[in-house]
Protein backbone atom coordinates (compact mmCIF):
# COMPACT_ATOMS: atom_id res chain seq x y z
CA UNK A 1 0.00 0.00 0.00
CA UNK A 2 1.27 3.53 -0.91
CA UNK A 3 2.24 5.61 1.71
CA UNK A 4 2.38 9.44 1.48
CA UNK A 5 4.13 11.76 3.11
CA UNK A 6 4.37 15.89 2.73
CA UNK A 7 7.40 17.82 2.23
CA UNK A 8 5.60 21.37 2.55
CA UNK A 9 4.00 23.59 -0.15
CA UNK A 10 5.91 25.73 -2.96
CA UNK A 11 4.78 28.79 -4.54
CA UNK A 12 4.06 28.74 -8.31
CA UNK A 13 4.05 31.42 -11.05
CA UNK A 14 1.79 31.87 -14.38
CA UNK A 15 2.58 33.72 -17.50
CA UNK A 16 0.25 36.54 -18.63
CA UNK A 17 -1.26 36.11 -21.88
CA UNK A 18 -1.51 39.64 -22.77
CA UNK A 19 2.11 40.90 -22.10
CA UNK A 20 4.18 37.52 -21.23
CA UNK A 21 4.84 38.95 -17.63
CA UNK A 22 5.73 36.28 -15.26
CA UNK A 23 3.93 36.26 -11.75
CA UNK A 24 3.55 34.98 -8.72
CA UNK A 25 1.21 31.91 -8.50
CA UNK A 26 -1.12 33.79 -5.28
CA UNK A 27 -1.42 36.79 -7.54
CA UNK A 28 -4.86 37.36 -9.24
CA UNK A 29 -4.03 39.92 -11.84
CA UNK A 30 -1.18 40.02 -13.67
CA UNK A 31 1.64 42.79 -12.17
CA UNK A 32 3.03 44.31 -15.47
CA UNK A 33 -0.57 45.02 -17.16
CA UNK A 34 -3.12 44.59 -14.72
CA UNK A 35 -4.67 42.00 -16.62
CA UNK A 36 -6.73 39.72 -14.56
CA UNK A 37 -5.57 36.07 -14.33
CA UNK A 38 -7.85 33.99 -16.88
CA UNK A 39 -9.51 31.01 -15.83
CA UNK A 40 -7.57 28.69 -18.31
CA UNK A 41 -4.13 29.96 -17.23
CA UNK A 42 -1.70 27.29 -16.68
CA UNK A 43 0.70 27.21 -13.26
CA UNK A 44 4.11 26.55 -13.76
CA UNK A 45 6.97 25.37 -11.42
CA UNK A 46 9.40 28.31 -10.44
CA UNK A 47 13.13 27.79 -11.02
CA UNK A 48 14.09 28.83 -8.02
CA UNK A 49 10.96 27.10 -6.11
CA UNK A 50 11.51 26.44 -1.54
CA UNK A 51 9.23 25.15 0.51
CA UNK A 52 7.12 28.06 2.14
CA UNK A 53 7.86 28.58 6.18
CA UNK A 54 5.47 30.77 6.59
CA UNK A 55 2.64 29.29 8.66
CA UNK A 56 -0.02 31.72 7.40
CA UNK A 57 0.90 31.07 3.16
CA UNK A 58 1.19 27.60 4.24
CA UNK A 59 -3.14 27.91 5.58
CA UNK A 60 -3.62 29.76 2.00
CA UNK A 61 -2.02 26.89 0.31
CA UNK A 62 -3.66 24.56 2.20
CA UNK A 63 -7.16 26.05 1.66
CA UNK A 64 -7.73 23.51 -1.90
CA UNK A 65 -8.63 25.12 -5.68
CA UNK A 66 -9.53 28.60 -6.25
CA UNK A 67 -12.93 29.56 -7.25
CA UNK A 68 -13.47 31.61 -10.60
CA UNK A 69 -16.60 33.54 -10.35
CA UNK A 70 -19.18 32.70 -12.54
CA UNK A 71 -20.55 36.13 -13.55
CA UNK A 72 -17.66 38.41 -13.55
CA UNK A 73 -14.70 35.77 -13.66
CA UNK A 74 -12.55 37.07 -10.94
CA UNK A 75 -10.30 34.74 -9.20
CA UNK A 76 -11.51 33.82 -5.01
CA UNK A 77 -10.07 31.62 -2.66
CA UNK A 78 -11.49 28.33 -2.10
CA UNK A 79 -12.57 29.68 1.64
CA UNK A 80 -14.98 32.56 -0.08
CA UNK A 81 -18.65 31.66 -0.71
CA UNK A 82 -19.30 35.01 -2.51
CA UNK A 83 -17.51 36.83 -5.36
CA UNK A 84 -14.90 39.48 -3.93
CA UNK A 85 -15.62 41.16 -7.00
CA UNK A 86 -19.42 41.53 -8.16
CA UNK A 87 -20.35 40.01 -4.88
CA UNK A 88 -21.98 37.22 -6.90
CA UNK A 89 -23.07 33.35 -5.14
CA UNK A 90 -19.75 31.60 -6.02
CA UNK A 91 -22.10 28.26 -6.36
CA UNK A 92 -22.11 29.29 -10.21
CA UNK A 93 -18.63 29.98 -10.33
CA UNK A 94 -15.98 27.48 -11.44
CA UNK A 95 -12.79 26.16 -9.44
CA UNK A 96 -9.32 25.53 -10.75
CA UNK A 97 -8.51 22.08 -11.85
CA UNK A 98 -6.37 20.73 -9.28
CA UNK A 99 -4.01 17.53 -8.89
CA UNK A 100 -2.15 17.24 -11.46
CA UNK A 101 1.96 16.37 -10.87
CA UNK A 102 3.67 19.35 -12.40
CA UNK A 103 7.21 18.87 -13.76
CA UNK A 104 10.18 20.78 -12.14
CA UNK A 105 11.01 23.93 -13.77
CA UNK A 106 13.93 24.33 -16.34
CA UNK A 107 17.08 25.52 -14.22
CA UNK A 108 17.31 29.23 -14.43
CA UNK A 109 19.78 30.73 -16.89
CA UNK A 110 22.48 33.22 -14.74
CA UNK A 111 21.27 36.26 -17.14
CA UNK A 112 18.27 36.84 -18.68
CA UNK A 113 18.02 39.50 -21.49
CA UNK A 114 15.23 42.00 -21.78
CA UNK A 115 13.26 41.36 -25.11
CA UNK A 116 12.22 44.74 -24.66
CA UNK A 117 15.14 46.89 -24.06
CA UNK A 118 17.87 44.49 -24.28
CA UNK A 119 19.39 45.12 -21.02
CA UNK A 120 20.66 42.30 -19.27
CA UNK A 121 19.12 40.80 -16.16
CA UNK A 122 19.71 37.95 -13.25
CA UNK A 123 18.25 35.00 -14.19
CA UNK A 124 15.67 34.73 -10.75
CA UNK A 125 14.45 38.14 -11.79
CA UNK A 126 10.73 38.59 -13.27
CA UNK A 127 10.80 42.19 -14.19
CA UNK A 128 13.56 43.99 -15.95
CA UNK A 129 15.49 46.40 -13.62
CA UNK A 130 15.96 48.53 -16.76
CA UNK A 131 12.19 49.38 -18.57
CA UNK A 132 10.15 47.32 -15.87
CA UNK A 133 9.12 44.84 -18.67
CA UNK A 134 8.11 41.20 -18.23
CA UNK A 135 11.39 39.09 -18.78
CA UNK A 136 10.74 35.48 -20.03
CA UNK A 137 10.26 32.06 -18.32
CA UNK A 138 13.50 29.53 -18.11
CA UNK A 139 11.68 27.46 -20.83
CA UNK A 140 11.07 30.35 -23.37
CA UNK A 141 14.39 31.55 -22.70
CA UNK A 142 16.38 28.17 -23.14
CA UNK A 143 14.17 27.76 -26.19
CA UNK A 144 14.85 30.99 -27.61
CA UNK A 145 19.17 30.08 -26.83
CA UNK A 146 18.51 26.84 -29.13
CA UNK A 147 16.51 28.84 -31.71
CA UNK A 148 19.38 31.19 -32.38
CA UNK A 149 22.05 28.63 -32.05
CA UNK A 150 20.41 27.06 -35.05
CA UNK A 151 20.80 29.96 -37.01
CA UNK A 152 23.95 31.27 -38.27
CA UNK A 153 24.87 34.48 -36.12
CA UNK A 154 25.96 38.06 -38.22
CA UNK A 155 30.01 37.68 -37.88
CA UNK A 156 31.92 40.96 -36.94
CA UNK A 157 34.10 42.64 -39.61
CA UNK A 158 37.09 41.82 -37.19
CA UNK A 159 36.32 38.03 -36.46
CA UNK A 160 37.15 35.40 -39.08
CA UNK A 161 33.95 33.00 -39.00
CA UNK A 162 35.13 29.80 -38.26
CA UNK A 163 34.25 27.44 -41.04
CA UNK A 164 33.23 23.63 -40.65
CA UNK A 165 36.28 21.29 -41.18
CA UNK A 166 34.48 19.09 -44.01
CA UNK A 167 37.97 17.69 -45.06
CA UNK A 168 38.73 16.36 -41.46
CA UNK A 169 35.03 14.92 -41.26
CA UNK A 170 35.79 13.99 -45.27
CA UNK A 171 38.78 12.36 -44.17
CA UNK A 172 37.49 10.48 -41.55
CA UNK A 173 34.28 8.88 -43.12
CA UNK A 174 37.01 7.68 -45.90
CA UNK A 175 39.07 6.22 -43.78
CA UNK A 176 35.64 4.34 -41.51
CA UNK A 177 35.03 3.01 -45.42
CA UNK A 178 38.18 2.24 -46.13
CA UNK A 179 38.71 -0.24 -42.96
CA UNK A 180 34.82 -1.92 -43.76
CA UNK A 181 36.31 -2.69 -47.19
CA UNK A 182 39.85 -4.13 -45.82
CA UNK A 183 37.58 -6.48 -43.25
CA UNK A 184 35.81 -7.24 -45.93
CA UNK A 185 38.19 -8.03 -48.62
CA UNK A 186 40.71 -10.01 -46.14
CA UNK A 187 38.23 -12.26 -44.65
CA UNK A 188 35.04 -12.69 -47.09
CA UNK A 189 36.80 -12.11 -50.36
CA UNK A 190 39.17 -14.62 -52.46
CA UNK A 191 42.03 -12.99 -52.74
CA UNK A 192 43.87 -16.21 -54.90
CA UNK A 193 42.74 -19.48 -56.03
CA UNK A 194 44.01 -23.25 -55.25
CA UNK A 195 43.80 -26.54 -56.75
CA UNK A 196 43.22 -28.58 -53.93
CA UNK A 197 43.26 -32.97 -54.02
CA UNK A 198 40.78 -34.54 -50.91
CA UNK A 199 44.14 -36.19 -49.00
CA UNK A 200 42.48 -37.30 -45.99
CA UNK A 201 38.93 -36.73 -44.34
CA UNK A 202 38.65 -37.15 -40.77
CA UNK A 203 35.57 -37.20 -38.44
CA UNK A 204 34.73 -37.59 -34.48
CA UNK A 205 31.03 -38.16 -33.21
CA UNK A 206 30.28 -37.78 -29.15
CA UNK A 207 27.55 -39.62 -28.15
CA UNK A 208 26.50 -37.97 -24.38
CA UNK A 209 25.04 -40.47 -21.12
CA UNK A 210 23.03 -38.15 -19.18
CA UNK A 211 21.81 -39.14 -15.96
CA UNK A 212 19.09 -37.75 -13.31
CA UNK A 213 20.78 -36.03 -10.66
CA UNK A 214 19.67 -33.76 -8.19
CA UNK A 215 21.37 -30.40 -8.58
CA UNK A 216 21.06 -27.58 -5.49
CA UNK A 217 19.50 -24.01 -6.66
CA UNK A 218 20.48 -20.98 -3.78
CA UNK A 219 18.96 -17.91 -3.67
CA UNK A 220 16.71 -18.25 -7.01
CA UNK A 221 14.14 -15.43 -7.46
CA UNK A 222 10.60 -16.34 -8.09
CA UNK A 223 8.68 -19.51 -7.38
CA UNK A 224 10.30 -22.60 -7.56
CA UNK A 225 9.74 -25.39 -10.24
CA UNK A 226 6.70 -27.71 -9.58
CA UNK A 227 8.28 -30.41 -8.64
CA UNK A 228 11.18 -28.70 -6.60
CA UNK A 229 12.54 -30.58 -3.25
CA UNK A 230 13.56 -28.74 -0.24
CA UNK A 231 12.28 -25.82 -0.56
CA UNK A 232 13.07 -22.85 1.61
CA UNK A 233 11.48 -19.20 0.45
CA UNK A 234 12.43 -15.99 1.83
CA UNK A 235 10.81 -12.67 0.67
CA UNK A 236 13.10 -9.49 1.01
CA UNK A 237 11.70 -5.87 0.85
CA UNK A 238 12.74 -3.01 -0.59
CA UNK A 239 11.30 0.70 -0.01
CA UNK A 240 10.46 2.89 -3.40
CA UNK A 241 10.12 6.25 -3.08
CA UNK A 242 9.09 9.01 -5.49
CA UNK A 243 8.60 12.88 -4.88
CA UNK A 244 6.06 14.67 -6.43
CA UNK A 245 4.79 18.28 -6.72
CA UNK A 246 1.21 18.40 -6.83
CA UNK A 247 -0.72 21.59 -8.35
CA UNK A 248 -3.54 22.71 -5.29
CA UNK A 249 -4.96 25.06 -7.80
CA UNK A 250 -4.65 28.24 -6.43
CA UNK A 251 -0.97 29.34 -7.23
CA UNK A 252 0.73 26.73 -4.37
CA UNK A 253 1.50 23.12 -5.00
CA UNK A 254 2.21 20.32 -2.34
CA UNK A 255 5.71 18.62 -2.72
CA UNK A 256 4.34 14.90 -1.76
CA UNK A 257 6.85 11.76 -1.26
CA UNK A 258 4.95 8.75 -2.00
CA UNK A 259 6.88 5.27 -1.06
CA UNK A 260 5.94 1.72 -1.37
CA UNK A 261 6.98 -1.74 -0.81
CA UNK A 262 7.93 -4.16 -3.20
CA UNK A 263 9.24 -7.91 -2.53
CA UNK A 264 10.60 -10.36 -4.00
CA UNK A 265 10.93 -13.59 -3.48
CA UNK A 266 14.10 -15.79 -2.80
CA UNK A 267 14.49 -19.63 -2.80
CA UNK A 268 16.18 -22.24 -2.12
CA UNK A 269 15.72 -25.87 -3.57
CA UNK A 270 17.32 -29.30 -5.38
CA UNK A 271 15.86 -30.65 -8.87
CA UNK A 272 16.39 -33.49 -10.60
CA UNK A 273 18.39 -32.37 -14.16
CA UNK A 274 19.69 -34.56 -16.46
CA UNK A 275 23.51 -34.26 -16.45
CA UNK A 276 26.00 -35.81 -18.64
CA UNK A 277 28.04 -37.87 -17.01
CA UNK A 278 30.19 -39.74 -19.61
CA UNK A 279 30.52 -38.77 -23.11
CA UNK A 280 31.59 -41.60 -25.85
CA UNK A 281 33.63 -40.57 -29.03
CA UNK A 282 34.41 -42.41 -32.09
CA UNK A 283 36.88 -41.22 -34.60
CA UNK A 284 37.34 -42.71 -38.06
CA UNK A 285 38.55 -41.86 -41.46
CA UNK A 286 36.51 -42.33 -43.93
CA UNK A 287 33.46 -40.48 -45.33
CA UNK A 288 30.56 -42.39 -43.22
CA UNK A 289 30.97 -41.34 -39.59
CA UNK A 290 29.45 -43.87 -36.57
CA UNK A 291 27.95 -42.97 -33.55
CA UNK A 292 28.42 -45.36 -30.54
CA UNK A 293 25.22 -46.36 -29.25
CA UNK A 294 25.91 -47.23 -25.04
CA UNK A 295 24.06 -49.18 -22.87
CA UNK A 296 22.11 -47.17 -20.41
CA UNK A 297 19.88 -47.80 -17.05
CA UNK A 298 16.60 -46.58 -16.39
CA UNK A 299 17.18 -43.31 -14.79
CA UNK A 300 19.87 -42.53 -17.80
CA UNK A 301 18.89 -41.54 -20.92
CA UNK A 302 21.25 -40.77 -24.54
CA UNK A 303 21.78 -36.61 -25.07
CA UNK A 304 22.06 -35.32 -28.15
CA UNK A 305 24.86 -36.49 -30.58
CA UNK A 306 27.32 -34.07 -32.13
CA UNK A 307 29.98 -34.80 -35.04
CA UNK A 308 33.21 -32.80 -36.11
CA UNK A 309 34.04 -33.19 -39.73
CA UNK A 310 37.38 -32.25 -41.41
CA UNK A 311 38.84 -32.64 -44.93
CA UNK A 312 42.30 -32.38 -45.49
CA UNK A 313 43.65 -31.00 -49.18
CA UNK A 314 46.76 -31.71 -50.55
CA UNK A 315 47.74 -27.95 -52.13
CA UNK A 316 51.09 -27.44 -54.56
CA UNK A 317 51.21 -24.98 -51.52
CA UNK A 318 50.83 -27.75 -48.95
CA UNK A 319 47.85 -28.48 -47.04
CA UNK A 320 44.55 -26.60 -46.36
CA UNK A 321 42.56 -27.68 -43.60
CA UNK A 322 38.34 -27.45 -44.08
CA UNK A 323 35.50 -28.26 -41.61
CA UNK A 324 32.00 -28.51 -42.48
CA UNK A 325 28.84 -28.97 -40.21
CA UNK A 326 26.96 -30.61 -43.08
CA UNK A 327 27.49 -34.51 -43.45
CA UNK A 328 26.04 -34.11 -47.10
CA UNK A 329 28.49 -31.53 -47.85
CA UNK A 330 31.17 -34.11 -46.14
CA UNK A 331 30.59 -37.27 -48.21
CA UNK A 332 31.19 -35.75 -51.36
CA UNK A 333 35.05 -35.57 -50.33
CA UNK A 334 35.82 -38.57 -52.12
CA UNK A 335 39.60 -39.72 -51.43
CA UNK A 336 42.00 -38.03 -54.73
CA UNK A 337 38.57 -35.75 -55.91
CA UNK A 338 40.45 -32.61 -57.29
CA UNK A 339 38.68 -29.18 -56.09
CA UNK A 340 39.30 -25.66 -56.54
CA UNK A 341 39.59 -23.69 -53.78
CA UNK A 342 39.37 -19.87 -52.82
CA UNK A 343 41.15 -18.40 -50.15
CA UNK A 344 41.31 -15.29 -48.21
CA UNK A 345 43.92 -12.89 -47.64
CA UNK A 346 45.27 -14.46 -44.65
CA UNK A 347 45.10 -18.35 -46.10
CA UNK A 348 41.24 -19.03 -45.52
CA UNK A 349 38.62 -21.00 -47.63
CA UNK A 350 36.26 -18.83 -48.20
CA UNK A 351 34.70 -21.04 -51.23
CA UNK A 352 35.27 -24.58 -52.52
CA UNK A 353 34.05 -25.91 -55.82
CA UNK A 354 34.30 -29.10 -57.59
Amino acid sequence: MARKESKGFVQLEWVCPNCDGRNPGPVKTCQNCGAPQPDNVQFHRAADEKIITDEKVVEVAKAGADIHCGFCGTRNPATASTCSQCGADLKEGKARAAGQVLQAAPAAPKVVTCTNCGAENPGSERMCAKCGSPLPRAATVQAQAAASSAQAAPVPVNVAKKKTNWLLFGGIGAFLLICCIAVVMIFALPSKTLTGTVGEVRWQTSVPVQELQEVNHTNESGDPPFDAKNVSCHDETEEICEEKTIDKGNGFAEVVQECHTESTKYCDYTVDEWTTIQTYTLEGNDLYPIYESPNVSSDQRVGSSSETLTVIFNTDHGQESYSTDSMTEFQQFEIGSVWTLKMNAIGGIVSIER
